[in-house]
């Protein structure tokens, strides 16, 4: 990262592009893991598995709208980037496991931690470059941020094929859990660069 930008944002890059990854990485199996037959998929129909795969997407865009509203008002945004990471890692590695119970606990918690980090890290972002000294590349400081997405999204695809092809449709999962838990560790630990940076919102008589 050029030297001119904050310390907060490899740490904030490095986060969203290991969980771009695991999110990727799961969506793009999902439907052929729903539908496979053969190599040990859960041999649904396909109009069950669009109906699930459609429900699932509408949720995964719902959330973020609670979750960032809980980060602004009472979480703040570390508590809820971490919580968001660890339960949408847990979602992915519960999709490795075989029963329908663990199936859709497992995509609830993904829906419900990508509520909580997917808005929330893009504002923590925002928050840093609020400082005077960065205001002016706040623009191009989103411009890097978002090539992690782009990074993330494009490595995942290599990832998961592999797994699965050479090891089974569980393992894609796992290491979809595994990008996420290393995109929490690498939050924390550069958590003393943008911790000034999580200020909750005032609570206004016309907020709502």
């Amino acid at each position: 990262m050029a030297r001119k930008h904050p310390k907060a944002l490899p740490y904030l890059f490095l986060s969203e592009m290991w969980e771009r990854f695991g999110f990727y990485l799961m969506l793009g199996i999902f439907f052929l893991y729903m539908t496979d037959t053969q190599k040990g998929g859960m041999a649904l129909d396909k109009k069950e598995a669009s109906d699930i795969f459609g429900t699932f997407i509408a949720l995964v865009y719902l959330t973020p709208f609670i979750g960032g509203l809980l980060a602004d008002r009472i979480l703040g945004y570390r508590l809820s980037i971490t919580v968001g990471g660890i339960l949408m890692g847990i979602g992915y590695c519960g999709l490795s496991l075989p029963g329908m119970t663990s199936f859709y606990v497992s995509l609830l918690f993904i829906i419900v931690g990508n509520g909580f980090f997917k808005p929330n890290i893009s504002t923590m972002l925002g928050n840093v470059y609020n400082d005077p000294q960065f205001k002016d590349l706040k623009d191009s400081g989103y411009n890097i941020f978002y090539m992690g997405i782009n990074i993330g999204a494009f490595i995942c695809n290599f990832f998961g094929a592999y797994l699965r092809n050479n090891f089974g449709w569980g393992y894609a999962f796992l290491a979809a859990g595994i990008g996420m838990f290393i995109g929490v560790l690498i939050f924390w630990i550069g958590q003393k660069h943008y911790k000034h940076a999580d200020v909750r919102k005032s609570v206004n008589p016309e907020d709502m």
